[in-house]
């Protein structure tokens, strides 16, 4: 027998997506941490020009700032 309660389990599912989707950027907070445009992004995307990890929910593009800053780690180059 499931003794869960599905109030609280409720609450649960719902904590844990709140945290995730914060944990989230829209294609136009991520475009002005990069200091680029929009459009760039979604070039980038669209032409596979570079590897920004994009994901979708729904017809919505989000970027996680971890993916973000590991981009622009892996794009660092000492002069």
């Amino acid at each position: 027998m499931n003794t869960t309660n599905p109030i609280q389990n409720g609450r649960a599912e719902f904590n844990l997506l709140q945290r995730f989707e914060s944990e989230l950027m829209t294609r136009k907070e991520a475009a002005v941490y990069l200091g680029v445009s929009e459009m760039t992004l979604a070039i980038w995307k669209s032409t596979g020009r570079y590897s920004v990890r994009v994901y979708k929910i729904g017809r919505l593009a989000k970027y996680k700032k971890s993916d973000l800053d590991a981009f622009i780690a892996s794009r660092l180059q000492a002069l």
